[in-house]
């Protein structure tokens, strides 16, 4: 009896194994019949977001924003219809900032740049009214990588190839003009950036006729002008003594508008190390105050040169 049952179930065992390969075959083609449809249908022009319309309503280009507009400038605090609704709102202008990570000083954190820009972008976007600012760009060039050279001799540094700066300017302007935005603006907070935003501006102007119009302003970067408004207002004297190191009220108390701790206030006050260059940072309320009066000398002064700029011929257009 045991060898009957034996011999049965080996026949069993060897017909499953013969029939398998011809199964697998039959189930993985009804699987891709099934797919067929989904897999051959035409993409719905509507269709945004690399998701097809038909699934989610959220995903057709034409669907109302079902929120309110939010309070920012900032494209990526937004979500994609803020964006779209933006721009037909008439914010066609966009500002790519580019700050840096290197070092200054004992106090101030290596994102001085980014913090000064998160406060400055932010109120030459709003003055102009029909701006919005890209993310800022922290990678950008600082000195050399091998060897070493410039900042890059400095813990913590990060520094980009001119190429690789170039490169992500390029890209991002790019991006931008896919989206329709009609006007491109490069302000750079860091020295080192100014030659490359100019050398990105001249080759996109003329790859684009001026259609959007990218342009650079380099008196962004004009850190006499404000060293020269904070005597006008009393916060420092001509021909301040300077305690050397990579430190300024300039970048200090927009910092401080941006966040204390990234000029480590409460830590200094407690040291009795809150001042720099004979500036006292002490009254954290005071401070915030100049901190915001130079942010608007410094928007005021960049929303003025961007009008000047944007109003010009274009590249390219007719005389």
């Amino acid at each position: 009896m045991a060898r009957v049952v034996f011999a049965v179930c080996t026949a069993v065992l060897a017909s499953s194994l013969t029939a398998q390969p011809t199964e697998l075959p039959r189930a993985a083609a009804a699987v891709a019949a099934q797919d067929a449809p989904q897999a051959q249908r035409p993409r719905d022009p509507r269709s945004r977001s690399n998701r097809d319309c038909r699934d989610n309503v959220y995903n057709c280009v034409d669907t109302p924003n079902p929120l309110p507009v939010p309070d920012t400038v900032w494209l990526e605090e937004m979500t994609w219809m803020d964006v779209r609704d933006a721009l037909k709102a008439g914010k066609t202008t966009v500002l790519i900032p580019t700050g840096g990570v290197e070092p200054n000083g004992p106090w101030l954190a290596l994102g001085k740049h980014n913090y000064v820009l998160q406060v400055t972008c932010d109120a030459i976007a709003r003055k102009l009214g029909n701006a919005l600012c890209a993310p800022i760009v922290k990678l950008v060039p600082e000195g050399a990588l091998d060897p070493p050279g410039g900042m890059m001799d400095t813990s913590g540094t990060l520094s980009a190839r001119a190429e690789t700066f170039e490169a992500i300017l390029t890209d991002m302007a790019t991006s931008l003009k896919v989206h329709g935005f009609e006007n491109i603006i490069f302000i750079g907070d860091s020295g080192g950036n100014q030659r490359g935003q100019q050398a990105v501006t001249g080759r996109l102007n003329a790859q684009w006729n001026g259609k959007p119009l990218v342009v650079h302003i380099g008196e962004y970067y004009d850190n006499p002008a404000i060293q020269k408004y904070l005597v006008q207002i009393g916060v420092t004297k001509a021909n301040q003594p300077s305690d050397n190191v990579h430190d300024e009220p300039m970048y200090t108390f927009p910092m401080m508008v941006a966040d204390p701790r990234t000029v480590r206030w409460a830590e200094r006050v407690k040291l009795g190390k809150a001042s720099i260059d004979g500036v006292s940072i002490a009254d954290k309320a005071k401070s915030i105050e100049i901190g915001r009066k130079i942010v608007d000398f410094h928007a005021t002064a960049t929303v003025a040169l961007i009008k000047k700029a944007i109003t010009r011929p274009r590249p390219g257009a007719e005389k």
